[in-house]
């Protein structure tokens, strides 16, 4: 019978389905007919798309065995296990085990394979920050850092089985720690033992493991001078506004980001850069919003993840006085439209230059920036493929390319 994967939020969620259904297809789920619905807290809305997936699954397939995991389920998890047709919630920490799906515990030491190109590879879990705005820490809990001896096979399996590229991913990755290496070191370690990784990744960053004069050195020596360590970063930076942030409870703050993006430009000219964004944060008023408006302007980010503020109960921010949904919405609109013009100016220098990009489907993929491109129809490449090419025009937001 047939197992399927519907996951909400985070490359990490998107890591772990990989490992479930790769453990379900081999253990007791192997006999049923199998939905697994991987959900995600982070807003209202993700939780409401997952309630309305697992109802609508059960609506057209009532047969089938619905289990419900990941960071919504934890908090409730008796409210899920209400929903139709769910038989079974699984805790976060026990939903990528062999035993939760029948299997002895060898089955979970080779990582499965990855339904994409560019693999993820878990090296943390769970987060320590404690932002008012955030829920994550009660679905992940406190943060734990996978040692390099558990890393390092699974990084040289990925590349065996034909990934030209590695994103390392976690809840909050910059925290990842074991006895005095950080995440530079880990990422130089991988690249000195597995040199068959041609690419490496990050998946988002806490700004202030690159703040300039504390940062993570190993990680500035990587943007400094490594080749394979890919020029872009995406940022969890959400406000522009010392204020906001400060009552948002991050450790960083404007300086901060403007002195760590001066700086990786300086080293690597064209880096790819993107930014986690809240619009209508609780207190945020007309001058506080421009005050990010024109931080994001100012710092020029291509790519940028914005998504209107979203009450989550229990949290400090939920009890803070609220902005208009509306307010919101269109605060978010106004910084989506600024992100546009940033991004195709930041598109357009490319226009003329040669570039080696990873091809995730036979006429798409991203470059080194994580700027997205196309080939034309007539001139196709091959899924997984490292191929050259040639940057020819800027087209709704995408790179349009041809192969020399």
């Amino acid at each position: 019978m047939s197992v399927t994967l519907l996951t909400f939020g985070c490359r990490l969620n998107a890591h772990e389905s990989d490992a479930m259904e790769h453990l379900a297809r081999l253990g007791q789920m192997r006999d049923e007919e199998t939905i697994i619905v991987n959900t995600c807290t982070v807003t209202a809305e993700a939780e409401r798309q997952a309630r309305q997936t697992i109802r609508r699954a059960h609506r057209e397939n009532p047969a089938a065995r619905i289990i419900v995991t990941g960071c919504a389920s934890e908090r409730a998890a008796d409210a899920w296990a209400a929903l139709p047709g769910v038989s079974r919630v699984i805790p976060n920490t026990e939903k990528t085990l062999p035993a939760t799906w029948g299997l002895p515990d060898e089955a979970g030491q080779a990582p499965p394979p990855s339904r994409y190109i560019r693999a993820l590879l878990q090296v943390q879990q769970g987060c320590d920050n404690d932002c008012t705005f955030c829920v994550i820490p009660a679905g992940r809990g406190q943060s734990t850092s996978m040692p390099p001896g558990e890393i390092i096979p699974k990084a040289r399996a990925l590349a065996e089985a034909g990934h030209c590229e590695i994103v390392l991913t976690g809840v909050d990755i910059a925290s990842w720690q074991q006895k005095d290496m950080g995440l530079g070191q880990l990422c130089r370690h991988l690249l000195d033992e597995v040199p068959e990784i041609a690419r490496l990744r990050l998946s988002s960053i806490d700004p202030m493991i690159l703040t300039p004069d504390t940062g993570d050195k190993a990680l500035w020596d990587l943007i400094a001078d490594e080749p394979r360590f890919m020029p872009h970063l995406h940022l969890s930076l959400q406000a522009g506004s010392d204020l906001i942030l400060k009552r948002m409870k991050r450790r960083h703050n404007t300086a901060d980001v403007a002195g760590l993006i001066a700086q990786v430009r300086h080293l690597r000219p064209d880096t790819g850069f993107g930014a986690d964004v809240i619009a209508g944060f609780p207190t945020e008023t007309d001058a506080l919003f421009q005050e990010t408006y024109d931080f994001l302007a100012e710092q020029a980010i291509p790519f940028l993840h914005v998504f209107p503020y979203s009450e989550r109960p229990g949290t400090p921010a939920a009890r803070m006085p609220a902005m208009p949904k509306a307010t919101r919405q269109e605060r978010a609109a106004r910084l989506r439209a600024l992100c546009q013009t940033i991004r195709d100016r930041f598109l357009n220098r490319f226009v003329g230059q040669e570039k080696t990009v990873l091809m995730e489907s036979p006429t798409t993929g991203h470059t080194p920036e994580f700027a997205a491109f196309t080939l034309p129809q007539a001139q196709p490449s091959h899924r997984g493929r490292l191929e050259r090419i040639r940057i020819t025009a800027v087209q709704d937001g995408m790179l349009m390319a041809e192969i020399p």
